[in-house]
C-alpha cells in the first residue's frame, strides 16, 4: 500500500512539472521577416548580417540574455535561427524575436563549408554592437561589450562579419 502511494505521488509530481511551460532556452526557429514587418509589433530584433566572405555553407544566428552567465554559455540561447548562406549584395536579413523589451547579444556564425565545425582559419562571425576580436579572446568578446537594449517594438541593428 505504501509503494503504491508513492508511485501515485510519483507520478503526481511528474504530471504538475510536465504541465509547467518550458523556458524559453534554445528554441530554433524560422526565420520569418514578417514579425520584424512595419506593421509588426515586438519585441523583436531585425537583425543585417553583412560582409558574407563566400555565398555557400550556413549561418547560425543566436540570441543571449545579456548577463555574464548566460552570454555564449552552451544551453543558454534564447532563439536559434540557421540558414543557408544566400546573401543579395553580401547581406542577409534575420527577425529575432526576444521574450520582453531589455537586454540582449547576438551572436552570428558563418560555417563556410557548412560541415557544423568551427575552422578559425575560414569561418566567419561577429556579434552585436561589433565588437573587435581577435586570436587573444578566442573570439569571444564580453557581454558588457556585445549587449543591446531592445525595447518594445522592432529594434534595427548590423552585425559585420569578420573572418581571420
Amino acid at each position: 500500500m505504501v509503494m503504491v502511494k508513492v508511485a501515485l505521488g510519483l507520478m503526481s509530481a511528474t504530471a504538475l512539472i510536465a504541465a509547467v511551460p518550458a523556458l524559453a532556452h534554445g528554441q530554433e526557429i524560422a526565420n520569418e521577416l514578417d514579425r520584424c514587418a512595419a506593421s509588426a509589433r515586438g519585441p523583436a530584433v531585425l537583425v543585417d548580417v553583412r560582409g558574407f566572405a563566400a555565398a555557400t555553407g550556413k549561418v547560425r544566428i543566436q540570441s543571449y540574455p545579456a548577463t555574464r552567465a548566460a552570454w555564449l554559455t552552451k544551453g543558454e540561447w534564447l532563439n536559434r535561427i540557421e540558414s543557408p548562406v544566400r546573401p543579395a549584395g553580401g547581406t542577409m536579413r534575420f527577425c529575432m524575436p526576444v521574450p520582453q523589451p531589455g537586454d540582449y547579444g547576438i551572436a552570428v556564425r558563418h560555417d563556410r563549408d557548412g560541415n557544423g565545425k568551427t575552422d578559425i582559419s575560414r569561418d566567419g562571425g561577429g556579434f552585436s554592437n561589433n565588437p573587435s576580436i581577435s586570436i587573444f579572446n578566442l573570439g569571444k568578446p564580453g557581454v558588457e561589450k556585445a549587449a543591446f537594449h531592445a525595447g518594445p517594438g522592432v529594434t534595427k541593428i548590423t552585425i559585420n562579419l569578420k573572418y581571420m
